[in-house]
């Protein structure tokens, strides 16, 4: 579809199903392969969750898709432009087009929160005025869910749940399409990653992301990600709805979902779905009836 045929608030974005496709990655470190013939697509709208044991390379993937690992071998195409095939500073017109959160938050000791935030936007952005990147800074700090004057502490100064956000803002900075999360509920207490869930959730839908989300978390798996990827065996082994892979009978994907902590989650989440639905009907009751 021409660019010039798009509604207005679309053009520049990409509009076909996969804005991520990898094909054959291999990578490799010294002796040890991490990833053989691997390949995956990204839908485009979906929150994608990333899963697998232990050194099956799901940051490795991740890091090959923005372009900070090299592969040996394969393809990674980003908004249909080859990442592998671009030298590291080249500029193919992508990298301003995704965010990332980093485990941790990977923030920079010695600047403050909205600093931090200006980073980006100083990089792609340097013509912007000083007062424009601090007012962009403090909103995308609020969008984080932070409050406006936690721009101003340094992330010595905040919790581990604060630097999450504060990294979020940080990927928020630029109004990317894509946004990759590398375990950010990891280190949360049970209330801190519900909420952190459905804040990734509401700003899915409000600014139309695709979500690349690496985690461990089962309730983040069932709560919020449309679709979820298993590494295993140096490949992507399946890719599904839970329900789906609940289906295939891998002993790694079965033991995963089916074990003790899969079947909490599962039970949490049936909970949930039943409170929601006494509490839909029991809006509906209260409804005053209609006038004749």
């Amino acid at each position: 579809m021409a660019d010039d045929a798009l509604p207005e608030e679309l053009k520049g974005r990409f509009v076909d199903e996969f804005p991520i496709v990898v094909e054959g990655l291999v990578n490799r470190f010294g002796t040890q392969t991490v990833h053989d013939n691997l390949s995956l697509e990204v839908r485009q709208g979906e929150i994608l969750g990333v899963v697998g044991g232990s050194g099956t390379g799901k940051s490795v993937l991740m890091r090959s898709i923005i372009g900070l690992q090299r592969p040996n071998d394969g393809d990674i195409r980003v908004f249909g432009k080859s990442i592998t095939e671009a030298e590291p500073d080249e500029e193919i017109g992508v990298r301003s087009r995704w965010g990332v959160l980093f485990q941790g938050g990977a923030l920079f000791s010695t600047l403050t929160v909205g600093e931090n935030v200006q980073v980006p936007l100083k990089q792609f952005y340097p013509e912007i005025s000083k007062e424009l990147l601090t007012d962009i800074a403090r909103y995308k700090v609020m969008l984080s869910g932070l409050p406006e004057d936690a721009a101003d502490k340094y992330p010595s100064e905040l919790s581990g749940g604060m630097k999450k956000r504060a990294g979020l803002a940080r990927a928020l900075a630029l109004d990317p399409e894509l946004l990759f999360l590398d375990e950010p509920t990891a280190g949360l207490d049970p209330i801190g990653a519900a909420r952190f869930d459905q804040l990734t959730r509401e700003l899915k839908e409000t600014l139309g992301l695709t979500v690349f989300l690496i985690t461990h978390d089962l309730d983040t798996l069932y709560e919020i990600c449309d679709r979820v990827a298993v590494l295993a065996d140096k490949q992507v082994i399946a890719v599904g709805t839970i329900p789906e892979l609940l289906e295939t009978e891998h002993p790694w994907i079965q033991e995963y979902f089916n074990g003790p902590r899969g079947r909490a989650a599962q039970a949490s989440q049936k909970r949930d779905k039943r409170k929601a639905a006494t509490s839909s009907s029991r809006s509906m009751d209260n409804r005053p009836p209609k006038r004749a």
